[in-house]
């Protein structure tokens, strides 16, 4: 008798793994995953919000409270309500820096943004030979310490031997004091924010330049308009909103000076012996800083703050009218 192996039986069917491994079923999952992709744009923004908050919008918010105290960083608080900002707008010495400030930033503004769109139409001509290089070049005075551009504007600017002064004897006009002269102060300290800023502002001019179509300056030229009139006609409505914001950054930004001022007026804090040239960062920084009027220093600050503030409204106003306009 022949004994026979028992037939192999088929290998059972295996089971669907368990959802329980992992804890979630798939249609959780696929939910979990699409909440994720959701919440990940907000994570990749989130560091610049932290450090906001920190170093932004903390000193911003203790800048106004400390406005409201007589605060003295090495003796007492006391809460004095709105009396620093009563003080302020009664002082003299603000709104001398007031006038400082606004007389600086016109100086400043007004032939910086004009230099930046002469300079960018010649950087955007085609037959400029070593365009690359020039265009190169207007980064430099950016990219300089301010230090060293104080230094070396005062130099040029000296009452004795300085070369703006010797340029001006050639043609028999007697020297200037600029640092002792309230608008020769101006002008010094102006100059000196124009050539910091000018090559920025010619790069952005550049760049809106470029990406106007060629097509526009053809059949400009084919009605007959020279360069004169495509200039005025086509690229500068063009660049209307470009040069609108980079009048509205500078504007900021001319409000805001502060170095400059410091560096000619060193080792005093009050922008010559008049006050000449004190603008209102350095008043600023001189109440709080160099006398610890933390409270009154506080309260300049805040005022600044709402300057800008409204040339900020401004620059929406007139975004959105130029907006709806196109």
């Amino acid at each position: 008798m022949v004994l026979s192996a028992p037939p192999r039986s088929a290998p059972a069917p295996q089971r669907p793994k368990s959802t329980k491994s992992t804890g979630l079923k798939p249609r959780r999952r696929i939910k979990s995953a699409t909440r994720m992709d959701a919440f990940a744009p907000y994570m990749y923004i989130a560091p610049f919000f932290a450090l906001f908050a920190v170093f932004g919008l903390f000193p911003t918010v203790f800048t106004f409270y400390v406005a409201l105290f007589d605060w003295n960083p090495i003796g007492g608080q006391t809460f004095i309500g709105l009396d620093n900002f009563v003080t302020l707008y009664g002082d003299e010495r603000f709104w001398n820096a007031m006038r400082n400030t606004f007389s600086i930033w016109i100086l400043s503004t007004v032939p910086q943004l004009l230099l930046a769109l002469f300079l960018a139409q010649l950087l955007n001509n085609v037959r400029l030979k070593f365009a690359n290089l020039f265009r190169m070049t207007m980064l430099v005075p950016y990219i300089t310490s301010v230090v060293a551009t104080t230094i070396v504007f005062a130099s040029l600017f000296g009452r004795d031997y300085g070369l703006i002064n010797s340029f001006l004897n050639l043609f028999g006009v007697q020297s200037i004091d600029f640092a002792a002269n309230t608008f020769a102060s101006h002008i010094m300290v102006s100059t000196m924010v124009l050539w910091r800023w000018f090559g920025y502002n010619t790069l952005i001019y550049l760049a809106a330049l470029q990406a106007i179509p060629k097509d526009i300056y053809e059949a400009a030229a084919i009605d007959g308009a020279g360069g004169f009139k495509q200039f005025f006609y086509v690229t500068i409505p063009s660049l209307r909103p470009v040069i609108i914001f980079t009048i509205i950054v500078s504007t900021i930004g001319g409000l805001q000076v502060f170095t400059e001022p410091l560096l000619l007026s060193a080792p005093g804090l009050t922008g010559g012996a008049g006050r000449q040239f004190q603008t209102l960062s350095l008043f600023m920084y001189e109440q709080g800083f160099g006398n610890f009027q933390f409270g009154y220093g506080s309260a300049i600050g805040v005022t600044l703050f709402a300057l800008i503030v409204v040339f900020s409204v401004i620059n929406y106003l007139l975004s959105r009218r130029i907006t709806s306009d196109e």
